[in-house]
């Protein structure tokens, strides 16, 4: 069932995003193998836009319900699976983009939750880390979301982010979240 988004994610306390992640309740897609049926003639575009046969969904309703079926693949490759078909998605780069970010906290007390293109919301911890990846010119910043799956942080959002930078106990500057330091610099 998909999780009903958030009224207004600015208005939420952390707390109330957090217990909304851990609410999430999605559909066992990690037990559900089915053979593989063909494609779905699907795409999600760099930016989080989803396609089929080369047009948008426009419906954030069926994009939100096509995303509770979206899995990883060993190979790297993702589907859309239920419990009696599989059938390919092709993703352009990750398959969700985080839109909006709000923190609370300070050093190693700090917190970072995330909205996502599809309203779903994640919490930055151990489990679903943050990584910057590309070039210091052209950083290219991810959040683990769920089943190995990523979602691009957007460049506003992250902007917002490396105003808060601090230096972490290695020295490199990054953020903490639920007791995990996030460097957004190189080693």
């Amino acid at each position: 069932m998909p999780m009903q988004p958030p009224a207004d994610f600015a208005s939420l306390s952390l707390a109330e995003v957090a217990r909304l992640a851990a609410e999430a309740k999605l559909p066992p897609v990690d037990r559900w193998n089915p053979t593989h049926c063909g494609d779905s003639e699907m795409r999600i575009a760099a930016d989080g836009s989803w396609f089929h046969q080369g047009s948008p969904i426009a419906r954030a309703e069926m994009v939100r319900l096509f995303a509770t079926i979206l899995r990883r693949e060993p190979d790297g490759s993702h589907v859309l699976v239920t419990p009696v078909e599989k059938l390919s998605i092709t993703v352009d780069d990750a398959p969700f983009v985080a839109v909006e970010a709000k923190l609370s906290g300070e050093g190693d007390q700090g917190r970072i939750a995330f909205r996502l293109n599809t309203d779903e919301v994640a919490v930055a911890d151990a489990e679903h880390p943050i990584r910057i990846e590309g070039t210091a010119d052209a950083p290219r910043p991810y959040l683990r979301v769920r089943g190995g799956m990523d979602a691009l942080i957007a460049r506003t959002v992250f902007y917002e982010l490396v105003e808060q930078l601090v230096e972490g106990p290695d020295g490199r500057r990054g953020l903490w979240s639920e007791g995990a330091f996030f460097p957004f610099e190189p080693a």
